[in-house]
């Protein structure tokens, strides 16, 4: 008897065991490696205690990579999310459905692109000569044309629309999912009660794809605070700080400045940022029982 009770927790041995090794013990060590000053090229670690956190919050490098990170999570949140979720109704929509299979293809594939391939295609098309300028002095808008990736003030925004670009067909993948389990039956009556497409959308749909809205918003938010290889390739935080995010500037504490204990630092900074909005949100979305 005692046997066959064990007989389940025998089974999830071997995942316990893998998610204690590559997740819950790196994690460990990296609280423990924040309290000491160290870098790549020694063994000497050094005790420091708060040092590193204190040093991070007077570090006006960590508030701009924080900026850049929220501006791209709340602009993720309306393109990816908002913009998924409306692609993916027009596609499921009846005057759509003979096209949708061309249009979701269409859709997903730059998902399927490597990132270092999109990021050397908009190198092209941010340049001074690229395509965009290009485009933009075609239709009587030169005085918009600059240098996108080199202007401070665009290229947080450049890197940002990449992304966007990029990963809105996988959100809108998630989306249709959850709208073709919706039954039918609502649709053909709320239309016979004469609601228009858009009460459609709004009454029905919504609603019903709440739980794919809340996987969808943890893994766009979660996506946003871990960026890095789209700012990595396009511009490496630059020109100055003005691209930098916190998995850049973890990237350059880490391997550049060769100080370890402070990127263990922001590591853990960014796991607690997205542990929270995770938190909320299914606080906020009351799923946290389904």
């Amino acid at each position: 008897m005692v046997g066959k009770k064990m007989t389940p927790y025998l089974f999830l041995v071997p995942s316990f065991i893998l998610v204690s090794l590559f997740i819950y013990y790196p994690l460990i060590q990296n609280i423990k490696y924040s309290f000491f000053e160290w870098n790549t090229f020694s063994a000497i670690q050094e005790f420091t205690g708060f040092d590193n956190y204190q040093k991070l919050f007077k570090d006006k490098v960590f508030y701009q990579s924080l900026k850049n990170n929220l501006l791209f999570a709340a602009i993720s949140m309306l393109f990816q999310v908002g913009g998924g979720l409306v692609i993916a109704a027009i596609l499921e929509d009846t005057v759509f459905k003979r096209f949708s299979a061309i249009f979701r293809t269409v859709y997903f594939i730059p998902v399927l692109i490597s990132t270092s391939v999109i990021g050397l295609l908009f190198n092209f098309i941010y340049t001074p000569e690229g395509l965009l300028n290009q485009f933009l002095q075609s239709v009587g808008l030169e005085s918009w044309a600059t240098g996108w990736l080199g202007n401070g003030d665009t290229a947080i925004y450049a890197v940002i629309a990449m992304s966007q670009w990029q990963s809105i067909g996988y959100i809108m993948m998630l989306f249709i999912v959850a709208i073709q389990k919706i039954p039918p039956s609502l649709y053909e009556a709320a239309l016979l009660d004469g609601a228009s497409k858009v009460q459609v959308f709004l009454k029905i749909t919504v609603p019903m794809v709440k739980e794919t809205a809340v996987v969808a918003s943890v893994v766009t938010l979660s996506g946003a605070f871990l960026v890095f290889n789209q700012v990595f390739i396009l511009t490496n935080g630059g020109p100055g700080q003005a691209s930098e995010v916190l998995g850049t500037q973890l990237y350059h504490s880490a391997f550049v400045n060769g100080d370890m204990g402070y990127a263990s630092t922001i590591a853990n900074i960014i796991f607690v940022i997205t542990l929270i909005l995770s938190i909320l949100q299914m606080k906020l979305f009351k799923t946290e029982k389904e």
